[in-house]
């Protein structure tokens, strides 16, 4: 007499339910990050038939140039990221031709005119790292907060967390954010 043995059969139907089930879990529960990136607003389009071109006078350009070997130069002189935010600050709220009433600088002749006229002049080689690129707008950033909310403290006794939307877009166009960017070429 043959013993056969027969074998046991799995029931598969509900195997493509629980997968599904799993799935729409973890599609549901699952937060997907979001891409960062540096936080500015562009320009307005340059209306048809106009000039919006303007002319800058060299003293109110501060030139920094991220080189190759990850190098910040500013005004042809290397310097460190943690002298960056504070050379950017002398260079916005100086007071050079004396009509800047809230400015707090030293109104030296070769810096900016004032912050309305200050712009930086962002220049990067090709194999600058995304890092330095992004810490040093951070820098930049970090200098135009300081400025404004040095400026929200002495007039509105608030920090500038804290001011309306009024006082805000009143403080921004007192320290407009001018920046050009270019990349060098090889």
């Amino acid at each position: 007499m043959k013993n056969y043995r027969s074998s046991e059969k799995v029931n598969a139907g509900s195997m493509a339910d629980i997968a599904f089930l799993l799935l729409i879990f973890f599609l549901v529960t699952t937060t997907i990050a979001t891409d960062k990136g540096i936080n500015r607003t562009l320009p307005e389009k340059c209306p048809d038939r106009v000039d919006c071109t303007k002319t800058i006078l060299e003293q109110n350009v501060l030139r920094i140039v991220l080189n190759n070997d990850d190098n910040i130069l500013v005004a042809d002189e290397q310097v460190e990221l943690k002298d960056l935010k504070a050379l950017l600050i002398k260079h916005i709220d100086n007071n050079a031709d004396g009509t800047c009433t809230y400015c707090g600088g030293s109104a030296d002749s070769s810096l900016s005119n004032n912050p309305k006229e200050a712009v930086l002049s962002l220049q990067h080689h090709r194999e600058t790292s995304y890092e330095l690129f992004v810490l040093v707008h951070d820098e930049i950033s970090k200098a135009y907060w300081f400025l404004k909310d040095n400026y929200a403290k002495k007039v509105y006794n608030k920090p500038l967390s804290d001011v309306t939307t009024a006082e805000l877009k009143s403080i921004n166009t007192l320290y407009p954010v001018q920046i050009s960017e270019v990349m060098t070429k090889n």
